[in-house]
């Protein structure tokens, strides 16, 4: 018996999805369990299993369509069934040529040769390396980079599991001319007028519609402080020489934001619209730049966590989130957030509130100034933090004490380990 397979609604946020590509098509054997297609969130692109034993008898979105969550992705049955009056009684529309898809299947699924192709759903070209039926252990998404890059796919070395080729392979592959969009190339012409319009993916309105809101319903104001690093860097040069154990600056960061949400629960607040949560967890999200955006990985239990196997966790997160890996789940439930430009340069900048949170911290770089100590002008590591606030979370007051506290413990990094 045919089985209808509804986009799946896979992050909390997630209003509908867009095929990245699809694994199998019309007329394909598939078990429970194998990959259906890739999809793409709001908040990343993640692979969705098949649910069924079967033939894919129709498929309902095309590849880089979008679709709201639990309309017909796809059918799944008996070779050579009717799924007309499936679709019918589901509201759906079928494609045209998808009774004669169904007759060519029935001719085809009883053999192990390479399944038949479909005269509507047609797989992309691939040549790259392949299992023993002949398909290309590849990516969705990797096959169709490689193809609008123009790369040659028989030359990409995989490093996903097992030897699949991935994104990230394709997009290192060289030598190739990196594209965007509908295979143009960003590239700035002198005397002449061009422009390309890249559809916004996913992520990007995501991003556009919590932080539009964020920004013009929360009430922000900005509470900033400089902190004298020099404590800080002797700490961790200390602790970097010893064993294997490497930390970051914002390792550290994290780590005396955690512990000073411990110290200042009315920090460690979401507003809900009818209250104000007051959260007796600390789970710290961080910023994470990926291709599409910005997305927050959530470091749960932050402050029951040392410094080093926080640093551990942020890397794991921040290298599966730029790879599209990271489960939904990694993505919320935080009661805080960081965002750090330091790396970038940046010495000063205010960031905006990731709702439901009441605030948001943002990191500058350390910057070698001349400052005062003991009533003279010495060097100094000077590193510059602005705090975000929803005044209707978080008044003045209460943010200045939780920076003299995060100040303090960076300043006094021992602080921090008892």
């Amino acid at each position: 018996m045919a089985e209808i397979v509804y986009m799946p609604k896979l992050s909390d946020t997630m209003l509908e999805g867009v095929v990245a590509g699809w694994n199998k098509k019309v007329g394909d054997t598939i078990k429970e369990g194998e990959i259906l297609a890739e999809i793409e969130t709001d908040k990343a692109t993640m692979e969705f299993e098949s649910f069924y034993d079967g033939v894919l008898l129709h498929i309902g979105v095309e590849t880089g369509k979008a679709a709201p969550v639990n309309s017909i992705l796809a059918i799944i049955g008996n070779a050579g069934e009717d799924v007309t009056a499936l679709l019918a009684n589901a509201g759906a529309t079928p494609i045209t040529e998808t009774k004669a898809v169904i007759e060519e299947v029935s001719t085809v699924v009883t053999t192990e040769a390479t399944p038949a192709s479909s005269p509507v759903f047609e797989n992309k070209p691939t040549t790259s390396l392949s299992n023993s039926n002949g398909r290309v252990f590849a990516s969705p998404l990797a096959k169709r980079l490689a193809e609008e890059k123009g790369v040659d796919i028989n030359q990409v070395a995989g490093t996903g599991e097992s030897g699949r080729i991935v994104k990230r392979d394709v997009d290192h592959y060289v030598p190739y001319t990196p594209a965007v969009g509908n295979g143009q190339n960003f590239s700035i012409q002198t005397g002449v007028e061009s422009f390309i319009d890249v559809p916004n993916s996913q992520m990007r309105k995501a991003i556009a519609k919590a932080l539009t809101t964020s920004k013009f319903s929360a009430p922000h104001f900005y509470l900033k402080m400089e902190v004298d690093m020099d404590n800080a860097i002797a700490a961790r040069e200390v602790i970097n020489s010893k064993g294997n154990v490497k930390v970051s600056f914002n390792d550290m960061v994290i780590k005396a934001v955690a512990a000073s949400l411990r110290k200042h629960p009315k920090v460690n607040a979401d507003w809900i619209g009818e209250a104000i949560r007051y959260n007796n967890h600390i789970h710290v999200g961080v910023a994470v730049a990926v291709e599409d955006g910005l997305v927050v990985p959530v470091v749960k239990f932050a402050d029951t966590k040392g410094i080093a196997q926080l640093g551990s966790e942020i890397k794991d997160l921040a290298v599966r989130a730029r790879d599209k890996k990271i489960k939904p789940e990694e993505m919320t439930g935080g009661t805080f957030a960081v965002s750090n430009l330091g790396m970038y340069g940046i010495e000063d900048f205010t960031s905006i509130i990731n709702p439901p949170n009441g605030c948001i911290l943002s990191v500058g770089q350390i910057k070698q100034t001349p400052v005062v100590k003991n009533g003279e002008i010495v060097p100094g590591n000077v590193m510059k933090l602005s705090l975000s606030c929803d005044h209707r979370v978080v008044d003045g007051a209460i943010g200045s004490e939780f920076l003299q506290t995060l100040k303090n413990l960076l300043e006094n990094p021992v602080l921090m380990l008892v």
